[in-house]
C-alpha cells in the first residue's frame, strides 16, 4: 500500500459557513475548489470587501478615490465582482454591469501609482483582518489578483473614461493566475 505524504503547501484554509469556522482541507489538484470557494464564497468575500473598504476609508491617500461619494452598497457590489472574477457566480454581470462599467468608474483620473500601492497594502491588511493571511497560498493568490487588477485593468485608461471600450468581460482568476482577460487585455 502506497502512503501519500501531505505537504504543508497541500493544505489550505477553507471557510465553512455551516460550521462558522475556518477548516484545513487538502488541495487535490484534480478536484480543486475555486479561489472563490477557498475564500469563503460570497460571505467570505463580503467580509473581505467590508474590511478593505474600512481600511481604505481610513487611509488619507486612498480615501480620496471615494471623496466624491460611492454607492451605498459598494462593499456588496465589490464582493460580487470579486466573486465572479474568482470563480463564483456571475451575480455582478447579471445584476450590476460588465467590466466596462467598472473600468469606466476607475478611469480618467490620471496616473495614481501611490494610491494603487496603498490600496494594495490596505487589501493585504484586510486579508489579515478577516483571517485569510494565515493561509499562505490563498493569501498570495488573492494578493496577486488584487495587485494585478489594480495596476492593470483599473489603471489602463488614465486620460478619460470615454477611452474604455464597450463590451469588456470581467477577467477570471484561478490558483494559477489570470485565466481569461477582458477583450482589451493582452494578459
Amino acid at each position: 500500500m502506497e502512503v501519500s505524504v501531505i505537504e504543508p503547501d497541500d493544505l489550505i484554509r477553507n471557510w465553512s459557513p455551516v460550521r462558522g469556522i475556518w477548516e484545513l482541507v487538502v488541495c487535490d489538484p484534480l478536484n480543486m475548489q475555486t479561489v472563490y470557494d477557498a475564500a469563503g464564497g460570497g460571505d467570505g468575500l463580503l467580509r473581505l470587501a467590508r474590511a478593505w473598504h474600512a481600511r481604505v476609508m481610513a487611509d488619507e491617500v486612498v480615501s480620496h478615490a471615494f471623496s466624491h461619494g460611492f454607492h451605498s452598497e459598494h462593499s456588496e457590489r465589490l464582493a460580487a465582482y470579486w466573486a465572479e472574477a474568482l470563480g463564483g457566480p456571475a451575480t455582478f454581470s447579471t445584476a450590476y454591469g460588465d467590466e466596462t462599467s467598472v473600468v469606466r468608474i476607475h478611469s480618467g483620473n490620471g496616473p495614481h501609482e501611490e494610491m494603487d500601492r496603498r490600496a494594495i497594502a490596505r487589501f493585504d491588511q484586510a486579508l489579515e483582518d478577516v483571517g485569510i493571511a494565515d493561509e499562505h497560498r490563498l493569501r498570495q493568490v488573492l494578493h496577486d489578483y488584487f495587485a494585478w487588477a489594480t495596476t492593470t485593468t483599473m489603471s489602463r485608461y488614465h486620460r478619460s473614461a470615454d477611452d474604455v471600450p464597450d463590451g469588456l468581460r470581467i477577467p477570471r482568476w484561478s490558483w494559477e493566475g489570470l485565466v481569461t482577460a477582458t477583450d482589451a487585455d493582452d494578459g
